[in-house]
């Protein structure tokens, strides 16, 4: 009896993640990490093992809409969060959720800010440290701060 994969020219070494699965498994590790929330604790919140959440963040396994509902509760984004910044190619759309150049955030608004920097741990635990200022006023001197530092664009 012929198999399936056979069939469709494909073998089970060949099967890759879908693009998109991908991309919204790198939003939930994204969301994950500046939450400071381990793969354990959201396995647990969710009644997933640890294995299990790593194979949604590397987009092995597709989430499907009751899970991503449950994650984005749990992770409290918007469900769109887990679509936002998908490139054109994968079927973005920039006139929907797109915050580019919309004056949301200071990384949205740099052109050719490189996508690894926002995955870079450095870059999570920096952010997460900022949104622990509790004082705004501190917190934006801090933010000007940084902004000094810089070089001139």
């Amino acid at each position: 009896m012929e198999d399936v994969a056979e069939r469709s020219g494909t073998t089970e070494r060949e099967h890759r993640p879908s693009p998109i699965d991908v991309h919204v498994g790198s939003r939930v590790r994204l969301r994950r990490t500046l939450l400071g929330m381990s793969q354990e604790k959201l396995g647990e919140a969710l009644g997933l093992t640890f294995q299990q959440v790593q194979k949604y963040e590397r987009g092995v396994n597709r989430i499907g809409a009751s899970r991503l509902f449950d994650l984005a509760r749990v992770l409290d984004v918007p469900v769109s969060f887990f679509f936002d910044d998908m490139p054109d190619s994968m079927g973005g759309n920039p006139a929907v959720g797109s915050r580019r150049g919309a004056g949301y955030g200071f990384a949205e608004q740099q052109e050719g800010f490189d996508d690894d920097t926002l995955h870079r741990r450095e870059t999570l635990e920096l952010v997460r440290a900022y949104y622990r200022i509790t004082d705004p006023a501190v917190r934006k001197r801090v933010f000007d701060l940084i902004k000094s530092l810089a070089p001139a664009e």
